[in-house]
């Protein structure tokens, strides 16, 4: 697993805690740890969808070639499978460490 990981993985989760300390005051560390996960795995999916996309000869204007379920079910990778994983992984830990250290609840 090592071979797979890069520096974007580190930086999705470090921007997704970010993501998830800027809306922790308003909704909770969990909600904004939801909400900073489903950015990016809303991104991957619009990744996988116009990769298929331009595969199958789509140019800025048309219709996009691709079934609703796609972008979901094709075009997986080890990379785009951690790009998604290592932020779910750190907004999952951040709001159990605040816990542990007595600095917030959830």
């Amino acid at each position: 697993m090592a071979q797979h990981l890069n520096k974007t993985h580190i930086e999705h989760a470090l921007i997704a805690v970010f993501i998830q300390f800027l809306i922790w005051p308003f909704l909770g560390a969990l909600a904004g740890g939801c909400f900073a996960a489903a950015v990016f795995l809303g991104r991957e999916i619009a990744q996988h969808e116009y990769k298929l996309a331009t595969s199958r000869g789509w140019v800025y204007g048309q219709p996009l070639p691709v079934k609703w379920h796609e972008g979901v079910t094709t075009g997986w990778s080890t990379d785009s499978v951690l790009d998604v994983l290592f932020p779910f992984m750190a907004c999952t830990a951040f709001p159990f460490l605040l816990t542990r250290f007595d600095m917030a609840s959830f």
